[in-house]
């Protein structure tokens, strides 16, 4: 299974097989072993033990973890959730035409919006199956819907642009 993971603002990407780990690429032996009844952990990379504390913090795949007496803040995601969180993100006015990309290969089971259509940030435009898990496209920024490439039923393979539409500028 592949995660995106971000310790302390650095973001690597982390594949785990098994009692082996792919960091960036690159294969390390790696193993976790719960201390049963304690926030404490036994992680095993390359034959050393280290002894980590770690505590679930508010939000999905949010962390504080205690290594060596530093506090580490880490965010642990898989794939598919890292990209649609980054295709879902209202963050701010776009500066052109915008689209609304497949973060994944997938068939496309309802399409929510029509051109002309006006939507807002984070307003749900694209539902795509992959995997047997329903997941749900949404508006990054408000605007006008341009075009529809899909229609519900439809194939889509990973990067197909499924919606376009022009932003909607900042009030005035």
């Amino acid at each position: 299974m592949k995660y995106v993971v971000t310790v302390d603002g650095q973001t690597i990407e982390l594949s785990l097989e098994g009692d082996a780990a792919r960091i960036e690429g690159a294969r390390v032996d790696a193993h976790v072993d719960d201390l049963e009844g304690t926030p404490i952990s036994l992680v095993t990379i390359g034959g050393v033990v280290h002894r980590v504390v770690v505590r679930r913090e508010q939000g999905r795949g949010r962390y504080s973890l205690w290594l060596g007496g530093r506090r580490f803040d880490v965010e642990a995601l898989d794939e598919r959730t890292h990209a649609i969180r980054q295709l879902s993100a209202a963050s701010g006015v776009a500066a052109g035409p915008t689209s609304v990309i497949a973060p994944m290969p997938g068939l496309i089971v309802r399409v929510g919006v029509e051109p002309g259509d006006a939507v807002q940030a984070g307003q749900p435009l694209v539902v795509i199956e992959a995997m047997k898990m329903e997941n749900e496209l949404r508006a990054p920024a408000a605007g006008t819907v341009r075009t529809v490439h899909v229609a519900a039923g439809s194939a889509v393979e990973k990067g197909a642009v499924l919606v376009e539409f022009d932003p909607q500028g900042p009030p005035r």
